[in-house]
């Protein structure tokens, strides 16, 4: 089940990612049911139900609002896929599935793409944000928290990670090591959730999103990672920071793209 949620009361540098679902959907128009590459028609039944309905500038109240959708995507068996809004969407999008009784969420290992590691328990004083919702995300105690594609944290937040053994493969690790990473995804065992914050491509790609950082991955690096998750029970996706107002605006495509491949598994 498709949900947009048009929210960036959180972004900290360019605002915008409120317009992320309209420009989402209007670049997915023109892509194929086909998926050439996989050789394979997307036969899923699919149901967009629209945008939610936010509150600007008010986190707790919006993501108030969107738990009690998610929980209502869930009850009719479907599964979540969200598009944002900025990245602190995706906390209450898994607060809805630790808070589930069908789902363990100490099962399920979240995969998480992002150019940040979005580790900071607060950010500019605030508990809630796009630059802590892994932390928040990771205060749930999830199985497992994989991170790739990251070229940009705070001191703070590296050791963070590293006294947690968070498994974190940075840009450079992508660049250098991209079949040992998808081995290790294609391993994985149980549930998966993926969060995938577009500015893990490179500005090149994806010019428009909130908090745009260089040196990042290329789309055809993040389509094989995609791809190596074929198989493996996908419980929630979100993809978030699309931050365009424009028709055929790249970073849109690429977003879409993204969906597409998921979609496409």
């Amino acid at each position: 089940g498709i949900l947009g949620v048009p929210f960036d009361g959180t972004t900290s540098y360019m605002p915008g990612a409120r317009f992320g679902p309209r420009s989402v959907r209007e670049a997915s128009y023109n892509f194929e049911r086909y998926n050439l590459i996989l050789d394979k028609n997307i036969n899923t039944k699919i149901y967009d139900f629209g945008d939610l309905e936010v509150v600007p500038g008010n986190f707790k109240k919006t993501c108030s609002n969107l738990k009690t959708t998610i929980s209502e995507i869930l009850d009719l068996g479907l599964i979540p896929l969200t598009i944002g809004g900025d990245h602190s969407i995706s906390y209450c999008v898994l607060k809805v599935i630790d808070e589930n009784d069908e789902l363990n969420f100490q099962n399920i290992t979240i995969i998480h793409f992002d150019a940040h590691m979005d580790l900071r328990n607060r950010y500019m004083d605030e508990k809630y944000s796009h630059a802590t919702v892994m932390h928040r995300i990771f205060d749930m105690n999830p199985k497992e928290i994989i991170q790739i594609g990251v070229r940009s944290s705070s001191e703070e937040e590296a050791i963070f990670a590293r006294e947690n053994n968070l498994k974190v493969y940075t840009s450079c690790d992508v660049d250098e090591n991209l079949e040992e990473i998808i081995k290790f995804l294609q391993k994985i065992e149980g549930p998966i959730y993926v969060t995938f914050d577009i500015d893990v491509l490179d500005p090149a790609f994806a010019p428009s999103v909130g908090t745009p950082s260089p040196c990042g991955l290329n789309p055809k690096q993040t389509e094989k990672l995609i791809y190596s998750l074929k198989n493996k029970k996908i419980v929630g996706f979100d993809l978030v920071e699309v931050s365009s107002n424009k028709i055929g605006d790249i970073t849109s495509i690429h977003a879409a793209k993204t969906i597409y491949d998921v979609l496409s598994l």
